[in-house]
């Protein structure tokens, strides 16, 4: 019986309390939306299917807890992350200014090849904003990685912000897809290779 999938990837979540990671799975994954703020309490995950480049997908997406007291919980999740999406919230600068300390965690606890992009999200907000676009993408590119902003409430590039992760991983791990064996899903670690520097996408 041949599988269902070509590629499994893992993909977290990071961030600080707040910011929105929870209701940016919930729309991906199941396209709602709650005004209802509940904290994550250690991880939580959802699983969705996309189609990239003729290819099927298996996304495993984990929600990780914001909370300072979770960090030891979820340190454990890095491992064999094929992607990390670190976000912050445009209307919240103490958010924004903590991603370098988000970043140092993945430094720490993700392989060293492991697919980065950065989100702005709640940008439906913008009367409230605190963190401008041109500083969210000149973040990204201290980090030589992609940046987007997003709006879980309005839908406004989440699709887009999962696929370019999604594309992100799979152009590293291309040159080693393999035949799975049957019934299975195998996770493909990408090989090293630098990202190119770049950026792209933006809300409203």
């Amino acid at each position: 019986m041949n599988p269902d999938y070509d590629y499994l990837f893992k993909i977290l979540l990071i961030g600080n309390s707040g910011v929105g990671k929870s209701s940016l799975l919930m729309r991906f994954a199941d396209d709602t939306f709650t005004d209802n703020f509940m904290p994550t309490i250690g991880v939580d995950f959802k699983i969705r299917t996309l189609e990239v480049d003729g290819r099927t997908i298996k996304l495993q997406i984990w929600d990780t807890a914001g909370q300072e007291r979770f960090k030891t919980i979820t340190s454990s999740y890095y491992k064999g992350a094929h992607g990390i999406i670190v976000v912050y919230d445009i209307t919240d600068k103490e958010s924004f200014k903590n991603i370098d300390n988000w970043m140092t965690e993945v430094e720490k606890h993700a392989s060293e090849n492991v697919s980065r992009i950065l989100v702005g999200n709640k940008c439906d907000m913008d009367e409230s904003r605190q963190v401008s676009t041109d500083e969210g993408k000149e973040l990204a590119d201290q980090y030589n990685i992609r940046f987007m902003e997003t709006s879980a409430k309005e839908s406004s590039f989440v699709e887009e912000a999962f696929t370019l992760m999604t594309k992100e991983i799979k152009s590293r791990v291309v040159h080693t897809d393999q035949r799975k064996p049957s019934g299975t899903g195998k996770k493909l670690t990408a090989p090293k290779k630098k990202i190119e520097k770049k950026s792209g996408g933006s809300c409203c």
